[in-house]
């Protein structure tokens, strides 16, 4: 062997040597290579190490055995929930046939739920209003006769005692939650006859409480509805709207559409109400419902900048006050104008029993949730700048 080829071999294993041990980077240190031998499948490798954290994964199938918490609600709840056919009579004054108005009748489908097991039904008024005849449909098929026994128009419910013979039927009453407790985001579900398709269960959410829903019929607004985005259509008012324990919190009422179906904004009356509400039908057959005698609305910045109050000043603005009315009589007074219709001023509550008012719906929620007929309110008004206190005696509501 030549020097040359001595010099070759020499560099190939100083080389051999450089990589076997590490090599130098241009920054100076030192990277140690390791040879890490190809993985070897074996039992052992294949189980988790002992200290591992378990993982568990969401699945969007039901465990075999185990049905969907919806499932076993709605078979809970199912037989409690009925389907209402009420049969009116409509008078066409157009047509008279031997001097008389053509008469006509008509079904109105709705749906209702078991209040106790004397045989009583809650439903809206809507539903049966100038009904002559009532049937009452079980989900088992069974069909009773039925009548009207307690009506309360304002908040839209009804009453109904089953008259037909019923012990072979098992009334299994709903117990009513308490609606304070409700929160936004809630899960809920309604359960009716859309369309005439009985027992129909829908879920959603809360939408929002404590809302005010306008009853054009009676002419006052209801307080404290909730609002829903679960589906509710023609054939479901009446119905029972629950929480995840199978509680009414509510009846399914209305909705907001332009077309007359649903459109994500679903109302219902609460629990709360009806639970004032329906012992005093049962018994009386009639709500009579304490009535202050004042329109009025929440006072805008508009309105608060023209009778020389702050922007963001809070109260009911008076707008009218009944004649003879209890805040009548109490001296409140309303809304005044200059030649020009431009508003003068008129006085401003701001509180009520010494809770304070900042819109119109604190005035409407105190007074029916508060209050009755013959109770004294206090009332704190801001009258051209000046806080007054006075004193009304709250009289029955007036039919519209």
């Amino acid at each position: 062997m030549n020097s040359r080829e001595k010099l070759l071999v020499g560099m190939v294993a100083a080389l051999a040597v450089a990589l076997s041990v590490g090599f130098v980077t241009n920054f100076g240190s030192v990277a140690k290579v390791v040879t890490v031998p190809a993985p070897v499948a074996s039992m052992v490798d294949q189980q988790e190490p002992l200290n591992s954290p378990k993982l568990e994964y969401a699945t969007l199938y039901e465990t075999p055995g185990q049905k969907s918490p919806l499932t076993v609600l709605f078979k809970k709840v199912e037989n409690s929930v009925v389907q209402i056919n009420a049969k009116v009579s409509t008078i066409n004054s157009n047509i008279i046939i031997n001097g008389s108005p053509l008469e006509s009748q008509s079904s109105r489908l709705g749906s209702g739920f078991v209040y106790d097991t004397a045989g009583h039904i809650i439903t809206n008024n809507h539903v049966v209003s100038g009904a002559q005849e009532v049937d009452v449909r079980f989900v088992d098929g069974n069909i009773y006769s039925a009548k009207v026994i307690g009506t309360d128009p304002f908040n839209d419910i009804a009453v109904l005692q089953i008259t037909d013979d019923f012990t072979e039927e098992t009334l299994v009453p709903l117990p009513l939650a308490n609606s304070a407790d409700l929160e936004v985001g809630q899960q809920i579900i309604a359960i009716g006859n859309p369309f005439g398709l009985s027992n129909t269960m829908t879920s959603g959410i809360v939408s929002q409480v404590g809302r005010l829903l306008p009853n054009r019929d009676a002419g006052y607004s209801i307080p404290s509805v909730i609002q829903t985005d679960a589906a509710i259509n023609p054939g479901n008012s009446g119905g029972p709207m629950l929480n995840l324990e199978g509680q009414v919190i509510g009846i399914n009422t209305a909705i907001q559409s332009t077309t007359g179906e649903f459109s994500g904004i679903g109302f219902a009356v609460p629990s709360n109400t009806i639970k004032r509400i329906v012992p005093v039908l049962i018994k009386d057959g009639v709500y009579t419902h304490p009535w202050l005698g004042v329109s009025g609305t929440s006072l805008s910045p508009d309105i608060a900048k023209q009778i020389n109050l702050e922007k963001n000043y809070h109260g009911v603005f008076v707008t009218t006050v009944v004649p003879d009315g209890p805040a009548y009589k109490a001296g409140v007074q309303e809304a005044t104008y200059n030649p020009s219709r431009q508003l003068k001023g008129g006085d401003v509550i701001v509180a009520l029993d010494g809770k304070p008012v900042r819109d119109i719906d604190d005035l409407i929620i105190h007074l029916a949730e508060n209050k009755s007929v013959g109770d004294t309110v206090l009332i704190e008004l801001n009258r051209a700048g000046e806080l007054v206190k006075i004193a009304a005696t709250l009289a029955a509501r007036p039919a519209n």
